[in-house]
C-alpha cells in the first residue's frame, strides 16, 4: 500500500521455515551442488489461511487448490470492493479476467503421493482454472485468460485487458497476477543462473547491483473505459493512455535483454498513448538489479525518456519487495498509479551511486533516495511502467 512505499518499507527477510530450511539449502559457493547462494525473499505471512466457505468451495476442493488460486480469488474480490463495485453485482456481465500466472510449484508437492490425487487435483493446479475460478465465482461472461510471459505476465495482462475494453469485447476488466514461492527448486535454478543477489538486496541501477531477490504476492486492478467510469461516478485513480507488447527475438542469449526491443516497446506504447516522451516524469522500471540488465535497460530508457520537460525519476518496487515474477508488472503498475494519484515519488531503496556502466550525466533521469514531490512539469502527471519477461516478452504502459 501507499504507506509502505512512502515510508521506504522493506519486505525482504530470510526464507521462512514453512517453505524450506534456508540454512540447509544455503552455500555461498554458487557452484555447490544442490545448494543456493541466497536464503532471502519477500514472503506473505499466511498462505494457508483461506475462507473456503465464503467462496462456496468445499474443504476437500480447497485443499487441492494451488494457494495461488486462493490468493488470487481473495485479491480479485478485494479489488472490486476497493473500486466501489459489489462483486456479486457483476453476474452475467461482459467482464474480462486477464491474470499472469507462472510457476506450478504446488502441483509438484501435491503429486508426490499418487494415492492422494483426486478429481480436484486437475482443476486445483491448472493456470486456466486459476483465472476461470474468478470468472466462475462472479458469474462473468467476458474473456478469462491466463497469461504466462514469465516476469512480464501481469503487465501483459493489463495490455490485453485494455485492448479488450477498447474493442468493446469487455465492459469491465480485472487484470493482474499472482506469485507464490512454495518450494526450493525454482530458487535453486535461478541461483545457478547467477540471477539472485547473494546479499539479499535488490540494488537497482546501483554500483553494488548483484542480482535480484524473489518476492511473492498478488495484485489486481479494475479497469473500465474512462467515459464509462465517469458516467458511473467511479473513483478514477489513473488513466491508462496506451500500452505495447513485443519480443526480444534474437539477443545475446535466450534470457539476455535486448536494448533495441526495449526501446521499441516503450516508443510504441507512447505512440499508442499519443503522449510525448518528454512529458513523462516518472518511470517504474523493470529494474532487476543485475549487472547485465540494468545498463541495458538504462540505455533504452535514456534513448526515449532521457530528454524532456523537467527531471524524470526512475524507480523499481523490486527494491522494496523483491521480484514478484508473474506479479512483478502489476506491482510496478500499482506503484505508478499511486504515485500519479498522490503526486509523490517513493524512494528507491539500496541506491547510493550509479552502476559504473551507466552514465546519467547527459540525461534528465535520476533515482530518488527519499520520498519526493512529483517533478516540476507542465500538464498532467504522467508515468511509464516497464516489465520484461525471462523468455523475451516485453511490455510498457503509459
Amino acid at each position: 500500500n501507499w504507506s509502505f512505499l512512502a515510508n521506504g518499507g522493506d519486505a525482504v527477510d530470510e526464507v521462512p521455515s514453512d517453505r524450506w530450511d534456508a540454512d540447509a539449502f544455503y552455500d555461498p559457493d554458487p557452484f555447490a551442488a544442490g545448494r543456493m547462494s541466497s536464503k532471502w525473499g519477500a514472503f506473505l505471512p499466511d498462505i494457508a489461511g483461506f475462507d473456503a466457505d465464503f467462496f462456496g468451495i468445499s474443504p476437500r476442493e480447497a485443499q487441492a487448490m494451488d494457494p495461488q488460486q486462493r490468493v488470487l480469488l481473495e485479491v480479485a474480490w478485494e479489488a472490486l470492493e476497493h473500486a466501489g463495485i459489489a462483486p456479486d453485482s457483476l453476474a452475467g456481465t461482459r467482464a474480462g479476467v486477464m491474470m499472469g500466472v507462472y510457476y506450478s510449484e504446488y502441483q509438484t508437492s501435491s503429486a508426490a503421493n499418487p494415492d492422494t490425487i483426486d478429481a480436484y487435483s486437475a482443476t486445483g493446479n491448472a493456470h486456466s482454472v486459476t483465472v476461470g475460478r474468478v470468472a466462475y465465482l462472479l458469474g462473468l461472461r467476458g474473456p478469462a485468460v491466463a497469461v504466462d510471459t514469465a516476469c512480464s505476465s501481469s503487465l501483459v495482462s493489463v495490455h490485453l485487458a485494455c485492448h479488450s475494453l477498447r474493442m468493446r469485447e469487455s465492459e469491465i476488466a480485472l487484470a493482474g497476477g499472482v506469485n507464490l514461492i512454495l518450494r526450493p527448486e525454482t530458487q535453486l535454478a535461478l541461483s545457478k543462473w547467477g540471477m539472485l543477489s547473494p546479499r539479499g538486496r535488490c540494488n537497482v541501477f546501483d554500483s553494488q547491483a548483484d542480482g535480484f531477490v524473489r518476492g511473492e504476492g498478488a495484485g489486481v486492478v479494475v479497469l473500465k473505459r474512462l467515459t464509462d467510469a465517469v458516467r458511473d461516478g467511479d473513483r478514477v485513480l489513473a488513466v491508462v493512455r496506451g500500452s505495447a507488447v513485443n519480443q526480444d527475438g534474437r539477443s545475446n542469449g535466450l534470457t539476455a535483454p535486448n536494448a533495441l526491443a526495449q526501446r521499441d516497446v516503450i516508443t510504441r506504447a507512447l505512440r499508442s498513448a499519443d503522449v510525448a516522451a518528454g512529458s513523462v516524469n516518472f518511470v517504474e522500471a523493470h529494474g532487476t538489479g543485475t549487472a547485465l540488465g540494468d545498463p541495458i535497460e538504462f540505455d533504452a530508457l535514456s534513448e526515449v525518456y532521457g530528454r524532456g520537460n523537467g527531471p524524470c525519476a526512475l524507480g523499481a518496487v523490486k527494491s522494496n519487495m523483491g521480484h514478484l515474477e508473474a506479479a512483478a508488472g502489476i506491482a510496478g503498475f500499482i506503484k505508478a498509479v499511486l504515485a500519479v494519484q498522490r503526486g509523490k515519488v517513493p524512494s528507491n531503496l539500496h541506491f547510493s551511486q550509479w552502476n559504473p556502466a551507466i552514465d546519467a550525466s547527459a540525461t534528465r533521469l535520476f533515482v530518488p533516495t527519499e520520498l519526493a514531490q512529483w517533478p516540476d512539469c507542465e500538464g498532467p502527471r504522467r508515468a511509464g511502467v516497464s516489465s520484461f519477461g525471462l523468455g523475451g516478452t516485453n511490455a510498457h504502459v503509459v
